[in-house]
């Protein structure tokens, strides 16, 4: 499957994606947070659309897509975990995992416009797949990582660098900004995803190609991933873990090429769709 959330009369919706279009699942009763997750609510969507889906109409229009998973209780985000990206970074690929968080207040809705903070020199892109959990996962192993993945969405990992490299203390001051989590436009689930290890990811900045990658080139695959930060919290439904970007960051060129107002940022990964944002100055 693949969910979806949006405005309709002014409210955020749960909806599913199919090729005939969006559907409006509210009558199913529940959104898409972490109570749905924990209560096996993707079983039971499944089978409740399955005996609804004949009948049922696409939304009209074009809707506003919101974030497809809400209230997610912490974003954590893996560093460096492509050899590319830390190349051209300077930096070693890491022996294990580097992990820093992502404040929930900067997930915004995939198409929404993205606001450069006061005081930004330095605002990047970074096209990411990220991976939400579906139940508690505490001290997993690898073997039993997979169980624990609800699905997969596409997340741009913006940064403000030097917030994030010359002030001082933790990365989570550069990732954190308000707007810099877009999300979407879908959460789909594993089986719609043949091979979560080869899907090219990609993106653009005012049409130009900045990254273009594939995740059979992260460094610590998904249920290391699970498994691993596991061993340090406990992750719960609806966490998102997002895997790390392909090089062709700006940070990464030789005379980098920050965001500025009216940029136009485009990214997409197979299977998970695409997403634009529009950079606008704080007023």
């Amino acid at each position: 499957m693949k969910l979806v959330r949006f405005i309709q009369d002014g409210k955020e919706t749960p909806g599913i994606q199919t090729d005939r279009g969006v559907f409006d699942v509210s009558a199913f009763g529940e959104d898409f947070d972490p109570a749905f997750l924990q209560q096996d609510g993707l079983s039971r969507l499944r089978q409740w659309w399955e005996s609804q889906q004949k009948h049922a109409e696409p939304i009209a229009g074009e809707p506003r897509l919101c974030p497809p998973v809400c209230r997610s209780s912490k974003i954590i985000c893996i560093g460096l975990n492509y050899v590319d990206h830390a190349r051209e970074t300077g930096a070693t690929p890491p022996a294990e995992p580097i992990i820093f968080f992502k404040a929930t207040s900067s997930i915004i809705g995939p198409n929404d416009t993205v606001i450069i903070p006061p005081g930004s020199t330095k605002t990047d892109w970074e096209v990411e797949l990220a991976v939400v959990i579906g139940k508690k996962a505490s001290y997993v192993s690898e073997a039993q990582a997979m169980e624990y993945v609800a699905g997969y969405c596409l997340h741009n990992d913006y940064s403000e660098r030097a917030f994030q490299l010359e002030r001082g203390g933790q990365w989570v001051k550069g990732k954190s900004c308000d707007t810099f989590a877009p999300l979407g436009p879908w959460l789909v689930t594993p089986e719609e995803i043949p091979d979560v290890n080869h899907l090219r990811l990609w993106l653009t900045v005012n049409g130009e190609t900045m990254q273009d990658g594939n995740t059979s080139d992260l460094i610590f695959k998904i249920p290391t991933l699970v498994s691993y930060v596991s061993q340090f919290m406990s992750l719960l439904p609806g966490d998102i873990i997002s895997t790390g970007t392909p090089a062709g960051v700006a940070l990464g060129m030789k005379t980098p090429r920050y965001l500025k107002e009216g940029d136009v940022v485009a990214c997409g990964i197979d299977g998970l769709g695409s997403s634009q944002q529009v950079l606008k100055k704080f007023v």
